[in-house]
């Protein structure tokens, strides 16, 4: 079994994100797993991520506030305990339209 202590998770810069802190929690820099990682990310208000898509599809996971995705085809308002997948490829944004802190989980392979 590999532990992250989120004491011990350390901060990532997240390309084209404003407003926000990003940390690794599983895979990639942060520990041994294969095939997927896990982030954890804070979004001050008016925080962020600006349109841009990804190779690989990724799903959101808001644990606190609330975030809100836009899509070519949609806007919605995720708050805590709802997901999303955005699908490879697809573009988005991401925003922090509320006066709180939002905390977001991001699952994504490898």
């Amino acid at each position: 079994m590999q532990v992250k202590k989120i004491t011990d998770a350390q901060p990532y810069q997240a390309p084209k994100h404003h407003g926000m802190t990003a940390f690794r929690l599983q895979g990639q820099e942060a520990t041994k797993t294969q095939g997927m990682w896990v982030g954890y990310s804070i979004f001050l208000p008016s925080g962020g991520a600006e349109t841009s898509s990804s190779p690989i599809e990724k799903v959101y996971v808001v644990l606190e506030g609330e975030i809100t995705v836009v899509t070519k085809d949609q806007t919605v308002t995720l708050s805590a305990m709802d997901s999303c997948l955005i699908e490879a490829n697809e573009e988005r944004s991401v925003e922090n339209r509320s006066h709180d802190v939002a905390k977001m989980l991001v699952i994504a392979p490898e």
